[in-house]
């Protein structure tokens, strides 16, 4: 059952600078940790996307680490290289993504917003992992 303050998002409700932390778990991996911001500034689309911070996995170096991607008015997220991604569900829930042969399926989770969750599980032949990214207003 989705958890939902019960209004539909819109894709002004996500511009602007947000705080985010993120923890990967990975089948016989050790643990990572992504800590930065994620900003959606206007773009003539709809808004960019543009997540920057740094990744830390058990026993290596910290990294820094970016993502980019478009968010359209119908809360469709595309790949910076213009591919299609997936739709955010406006009054959170579940939508996936496939990418032969990996399975990616994604909760949105809008219960405390202004704060917000979204936890990835991927299964693959060779990728078994939980993401799950905290996102809060800076």
């Amino acid at each position: 059952m989705t958890k939902t303050d019960g209004k539909a998002r819109t894709l002004d409700d996500f511009a602007g600078v947000w705080a985010l932390s993120r923890v990967i778990s990975q089948d016989g991996m050790p643990p990572g940790q992504f800590i930065g911001t994620a900003t959606w500034a206007p773009h003539a689309d709809g808004l960019a996307y543009v997540e920057e911070g740094t990744l830390t996995i058990v026993g290596q170096t910290p990294m820094a680490a970016t993502r980019r991607y478009l968010w359209k008015p119908d809360l469709s997220v595309w790949f910076d290289d213009g591919r299609y991604f997936h739709t955010v569900p406006a009054q959170g829930g579940d939508t996936d993504h496939w990418c032969d042969p990996d399975d990616y399926r994604v909760h949105y989770d809008f219960a405390d917003w202004p704060a917000f969750v979204v936890t990835w599980r991927v299964q693959g032949p060779r990728k078994s992992y939980t993401m799950t990214s905290r996102y809060s207003r800076v």
